[in-house]
């Protein structure tokens, strides 16, 4: 009777544990030739369409030049970046313009994107910036 309630908390903890890991379906192919649009960002206490009113921020990565470009949802964004099997991270912001913005969304996502050292793609596509295995900003493919 023992080896039967054992068993059935194994498996039970088993199945728990599988439906709360995140799918990671990554190829580092999938990175490239997208334009990735940002729908979700961890830490501020505003709505996400409050953030980004007019433009959400969108990023695209340049494999050969290993730079990223994009959009922090009001000026342009570009950075080097470093990729080594699913730890990502992101050097200095290059030149910019320098517009106005309102609803702070790009500071929040010029903060965020500083400290991630990790990726994933889910099993939806999604792209999820990670910082030490926690998700910190998901981002969706889009036709651009």
């Amino acid at each position: 009777m023992k080896n039967y309630v054992l068993l059935f908390v194994s498996v039970l903890t088993l199945s728990f544990n599988s439906c709360t890991t995140m799918k990671d379906t990554t190829k580092t192919a999938d990175l490239y030739n997208t334009t990735w649009e940002l729908e979700y960002i961890t830490g501020p206490r505003i709505a996400f369409e409050g953030l980004y009113p007019d433009k959400k921020p969108f990023l695209k990565f340049d494999e050969s030049a290993g730079q990223v470009f994009g959009n922090a949802g009001c000026n342009g964004y570009s950075a080097p970046y470093t990729l080594k099997g699913k730890k990502l991270s992101f050097g200095e912001q290059g030149p910019a313009t320098l517009m106005f913005c309102e609803g702070g969304g790009e500071q929040t996502f010029l903060q965020t994107i500083k400290k991630i050292n990790g990726y994933a793609i889910d099993k939806d596509g999604k792209l999820n910036l990670m910082m030490d295995e926690i998700p910190m900003m998901r981002f969706k493919k889009v036709a651009k």
